[in-house]
């Protein structure tokens, strides 16, 4: 069991819209998928939504009269959450690999790591390229750079390069996109 704190209050829940009483305009224009837009005073307005047993609903407060509509308020939040929902479920999230290497990575290890890039742009990930510079290798910032462009030049068919590498800190950086689908 939750201790009662002194004072504590839980936050009332707030309508995103206005409904039947709490609508302050005068008139109303009225909008609905059986009937034609029409304005009508706010007590016509309630009264045509009690006799169908539905709520009246401020769609559009800033229109002039404000845009109302007949529904079931309940059944109105439920499938607009549902769609959020849905809309959040569809939505792509990028994923990032990370692939590392050195001013003096060899021939070999570049092409092993290069079949391992090509995995992940196919999959429709970006891939993070950089090359770690250790003690003194920072000298080695143009072998570095060329290391990552012709990495970058052997990926083309599968991914484009965001930008020119870039050095930040003992790493330089780039980003490779893969390419859309047809």
């Amino acid at each position: 069991m939750i201790p009662k704190r002194r004072g504590y209050r839980p936050a009332e829940k707030v309508n995103p819209h206005r409904i039947n009483e709490e609508i302050d305009a005068p008139e109303v224009r009225l909008v609905g998928d059986d009937a034609e837009p029409v304005i009508l005073n706010i007590e016509k307005a309630l009264h045509l939504a009690e006799e169908k047993g539905l709520d009246l609903v401020e769609i559009s407060p800033n229109a002039k009269p404000p845009v109302c509509k007949i529904l079931d308020y309940k059944k109105f939040l439920y499938e607009r959450k549902k769609k959020e929902k849905e809309i959040k479920a569809n939505a792509h999230k990028t994923e990032i690999k990370e692939i590392r290497f050195s001013p003096n990575t060899d021939e070999h290890d570049l092409e092993f790591k290069r079949n391992h890039a090509i995995k992940f742009l196919s999959e429709g990930a970006k891939v993070k390229i950089y090359v770690h510079f250790r003690g003194r290798a920072i000298v080695f910032k143009e072998r570095g750079e060329l290391l990552l462009l012709q990495f970058a030049k052997s990926l083309e068919e599968y991914g484009a390069l965001e930008g020119m590498p870039n050095l930040e800190g003992k790493r330089m950086i780039a980003f490779i996109a893969p390419k859309k689908k047809k």
